[in-house]
């Protein structure tokens, strides 16, 4: 049985890292320090929240129907997980942010123009 790799200590919260590697075809080890990516450290809702987001294409009123949730916290999801993948989310980007995501609400722009001028 496969388990999924955790990206913090139970212990202490710390980031944790690989230090082993193993092929299950021809049974070959490399052991060292490996780095876990972003996404290995964001919480189970995070991950599933943004498995969500992907599979209705940034679609709010979807996540909205799907997640059972308001816009609102559909707004606050999206900026605690790009918050918990190491970057800020300023007041002024909340604002335009905010916009964006209105029009993309009210149909005025596609999921990818949003994505586009989200970055």
């Amino acid at each position: 049985m496969i388990k999924n790799v955790i990206g913090a200590c139970p212990i202490c919260q710390s980031d944790l890292i690989v230090t082993k590697l193993k092929c299950r075809n021809c049974d070959t080890e490399i052991s060292g320090s490996f780095q876990l990516s972003k996404f290995n450290y964001l919480s189970k809702e995070h991950l599933y929240f943004i498995e969500v987001f992907i599979k209705n294409r940034g679609n709010i009123k979807q996540i909205e129907k799907e997640l059972g949730i308001s816009y609102p916290t559909v707004k606050k999801n999206i900026d605690d997980v790009i918050q918990s993948l190491g970057y800020e989310v300023s007041d002024e980007e909340k604002i335009k942010k905010e916009e964006i995501f209105k029009k993309l609400e009210k149909g005025e722009i596609t999921a990818l123009e949003a994505a586009n001028l989200i970055k």
